[in-house]
């Protein structure tokens, strides 16, 4: 509220509010201010205060558009103007306006972590030859600098330097992130320590900010389901009441003769219908919740998606780079015929060199920090989806084959029981063997894994006591599948799935369990999140395919955050049925008391601008949420 105090527009209508009101006092007293005084008075709050109100109903009325409050407000001002009273039509001019402002100022502090990037950006930028540049004329490929404390312009990648940034505007984290070269850093971010010289590869308007502003400003578009139900009882409810207020006046006016008393009552009727409170109950709701989420990393692309997380009843994960890292780890090295493991990962890794295989890469750089020496191989052949073979010019010893255990059958290499049972061991752990043999037999067995996030297994754990059922979705195979599932304690869990199969696994859990949620890379599973109620992105901030295809983006990896979406979207749900409950009994109780006089016109206004405060602070409540 003190932030509402500050603004200088608002103090200025509170001030004439306050004004209007205690004159509306005094007159309940009998006490009037001069009628040369108080009809100029009246009449310039009417048309100064009142003006933009005036001018947005009447044109509103020329096209016929009843989904508009301010065509109800005007029409009762003028009816208040016409039956001379000045002083309730003053009234209500000065507590719209009031209600109006702090509906505006609403939705610009709900907006204010989109406004704070926006301000955060650097306009201009210097290139390396020196030049200060407009962001909005830099190419794509060009090399500019950032000194410590400065903030980053573009999006790029590190050309020369090292330094720590902080990317708080972008992911949400609040540990900064140490940048070297080749890594990818984003314009709005805070280079904090040292030099930079960055290579521009999005221009300003591509730019994840960029993307971000635009996708959260435009969030009202994919309107939550009570934002359409008020727009389409609104344009039945206006035409009804304007019919009501008509009928109201005419029949009575006919039967009783007695016209300025009816009229007054049409005019009230007119005054407390106006949905003021209903039509803003969703919207600054929406904003507050998606400018909190979005302070958490956290990019939201409409209510209708907000609403549909506070109502889910599953999620489904892939596994890799979402339940893991992703990036295969050598786990363990077992060793037969007295091979060490320096001269098992030294062979392998020469072979691995040939190959583009992830499991490939995990060998390679295994061996590197362990500063071995890769052997050299001729007649190098491989075979996919099985393994790779040649011969090794350091062990001279013939051909080597490394590959799965079919790899190895087919190769007809020796496999003793012991290494078998191995082989099953690691298989059963959910693990993957990488098998090393030449002539003689198996030379080592190499381990790989997949590591599991250490936030996966309390994540699962928070879902089940919301009553969420959690099942995963992965390509590998069902036993690696069910290794991982029991470790996290996922309550479903299916392997060895093609993009299609997702996809139909996800129909099966819809028809299972009714909302579910989706969360992927955003890239190999668009199809499962396009599917899913709610498709929610993993790690977004550097990837234009996960932001488009996700309904959701989460521009960290904090899979941890989904309990906060999903309890911020109840919340928000709930906080949008409270606003409408109470602006529908209000406006029910308070019709009922204008048909029956039991409320006058100034009655009627403090209960519409009451409740439209009362809505609008409500709603502000979920800017705090945590």
């Amino acid at each position: 509220m003190k932030d509402l105090l500050k603004d200088k527009k608002f103090q200025m209508l509170l001030g004439v509010a306050a004004l209007v009101l205690i004159t509306e006092i005094l007159g309940i007293f009998n006490i009037h201010l001069p009628v040369f005084i108080e009809i100029p008075f009246f009449a310039i709050v009417i048309i100064l205060v009142g003006k933009k109100v005036l001018l947005n109903g009447l044109k509103s009325l020329t096209k016929l558009d009843f989904s508009d409050i301010n065509l109800l407000m005007t029409i009762a001002i003028i009816g208040a103007v016409i039956i001379g009273e000045f002083e309730e039509a003053a009234v209500i001019v000065a507590l719209f306006a009031v209600s109006e402002q702090l509906e505006d100022l609403g939705t610009e502090k709900s907006q204010s972590a989109i406004n704070e990037l926006i301000e955060k950006t650097p306009k201009q930028i210097y290139l390396v030859s020196g030049e200060l540049i407009s962001v909005d004329d830099v190419k794509v490929g060009s090399e500019y600098i950032v000194k410590p404390g400065e903030i980053i312009g573009l999006d790029g990648i590190v050309v020369s330097g090292h330094s720590a940034v902080d990317e708080a505007s972008i992911t949400g984290e609040s540990l900064p992130k140490e940048k070297i070269q080749d890594n990818a850093v984003f314009a709005g971010t805070l280079n904090i320590s040292g030099s930079l010289t960055i290579k521009v590869t999005k221009g300003i308007k591509d730019s994840a900010i960029q993307k971000i502003v635009n996708l959260t400003s435009h969030a009202l578009a994919n309107k939550a389901s009570y934002q359409k139900f008020i727009e389409k009882f609104a344009k039945i409810y206006t035409p009804a009441v304007l019919v009501g207020a008509i009928l109201l006046t005419i029949v009575p006016s006919v039967i009783t003769g007695n016209f300025l008393e009816w009229f007054t009552r049409g005019i009230t009727l007119l005054l407390i219908a106006c949905p003021c409170a209903l039509v803003i109950s969703t919207p600054i709701s929406i904003f507050s919740a998606v400018g909190n989420a979005s302070k958490k990393g956290i990019l939201i692309k409409g209510g209708k998606f907000l609403e549909a997380m506070g109502s889910v009843n599953a999620i489904a994960f892939d596994k890799t780079r979402t339940l893991t890292y992703g990036k295969p780890m050598i786990d363990r090295i077992y060793t037969f015929h007295n091979t060490t493991e320096e001269e098992v990962i030294s062979c392998a890794a020469g072979l691995e060199k040939y190959s583009e295989h992830p499991l490939a890469h995990a060998v390679i750089e295994y061996a590197k920090d362990k500063k071995l020496k890769l052997h050299e191989y001729t007649k190098f052949s491989s075979v996919p989806g099985k393994g790779i073979k040649g011969d090794c010019i350091i062990c001279n010893v013939g051909e080597h084959v490394l590959g799965n255990i079919q790899m190895l059958i087919d190769n007809q290499t020796i496999l003793n029981e012991d290494v078998r049972e191995i082989i099953r061991e690691v298989q059963y752990s959910g693990k993957t063997p990488i098998i090393l043999a030449d002539h003689e037999g198996v030379k080592g067995i190499i381990v790989v894994a997949d590591e599991i996030k250490p936030q996966s297994a309390k994540l699962i754990d928070e879902l089940r006591k919301l009553k969420i059922t959690s099942v995963m979705l992965t390509g590998d195979n069902s036993r690696t599948a069910a290794t991982v599932a029991n470790l996290i304690n996922v309550n479903e869990s299916h392997g060895d799935l093609l993009p299609e199969d997702k996809v139909k696994k996800i129909q099966e859990i819809r028809s299972k369990y009714g909302t579910i949620a989706m969360v992927g890379d955003g890239v190999n599973d668009a199809p499962s999140l396009a599917l899913a109620d709610v498709g929610i992105a993993m790690g977004a901030a550097g990837s234009d395919v996960a932001i488009e295809s996700a309904d959701i983006a989460l521009m960290n990896d904090k899979i941890e955050l989904l309990p906060y979406l999903i309890r911020l979207g109840n919340s928000t749900s709930n906080t949008i049925r409270f606003n409408i409950a109470l602006a529908f009994i209000t406006k029910a109780i308070a019709l009922l008391l204008t048909v029956t006089g039991r409320i006058d016109l100034a009655g009627a206004i403090f209960a519409d601008v009451g409740v439209t405060i009362i809505v609008i602070l409500n709603s502000l409540r979920l800017i705090n949420y945590k």
